[in-house]
């Protein structure tokens, strides 16, 4: 099974509280193209009161690490494993948010981005063995794992924000929902066909309630 179909089940599939809210919402256009999209939509404001948070504890985070291909499945998170998951995503947000509003990113962000890349190597290394031969693998401890995590997702904002992508990179247009995705068709400003739904019904509301 490839990563985007694990992608797909993992989305249909959430149970936990946190992931109630998410669960009708299929991932926003773009993040087959970039899993830092998916990663800074791992938190979101929804209408009537509801978010979500997919990195709240260290289990939610494992799963959306695995999910991503992000991580093997013998390793562990521990909560400071989630918070820093959670910084950096606040970061990656942040530098979402200018590119989308063409302000100048906060150099908080852009600090922790690059730290996040050069913390580590994100190339697979090349190693050989009798049984398999020359290889590319992520050989590093098992305590590294989060770093190039971290690093690989960092890269991959970069690539996003610097890359042809960058002026297709929006935030849905269906308040108060903040999710970001790419504007893979010309017209498209929302995340998903609800918010898209939503968006079209407050429209159809306000030209009824204006007075004549």
């Amino acid at each position: 099974m490839d990563v985007t179909e694990k992608r797909k089940r993992y989305h249909e599939g959430m149970t936990e509280p946190d992931d109630a809210a998410q669960a009708a919402l299929p991932p926003a256009p773009g993040v087959d193209r970039h899993a830092s999209l998916d990663f800074a939509d791992t938190a979101a404001t929804l209408p009537a009161g509801q978010s979500y948070d997919l990195l709240a504890t260290p289990d939610s985070a494992m799963r959306w690490l695995a999910v991503h291909g992000l991580t093997a499945p013998d390793v562990r998170l521990y909560d400071i494993c989630a918070r820093r998951m959670r910084t950096l995503r606040g970061h990656v947000r942040a530098l979402f948010t200018a590119r989308v509003d063409g302000t100048a990113p906060p150099e908080a962000s852009l600090r922790a981005v690059n730290e996040a890349l050069t913390a580590v190597p994100t190339a697979p290394l090349l190693t050989w063995d009798r049984a398999e031969g020359l290889r590319r693998v992520q050989a590093h401890p098992t305590d590294q794992a989060v770093n190039h995590a971290l690093a690989t997702l960092a890269a991959d904002a970069a690539d996003l924000l610097t890359g042809p992508d960058a002026d297709l990179l929006a935030t849905c247009g269906s308040a108060p929902c903040d999710r970001f995705l790419l504007r893979t068709h010309g017209r498209r400003h929302w995340c998903s066909t609800r918010c898209g739904d939503r968006a079209r019904a407050a429209r159809a509301y306000a030209r009824r309630s204006a007075p004549e």
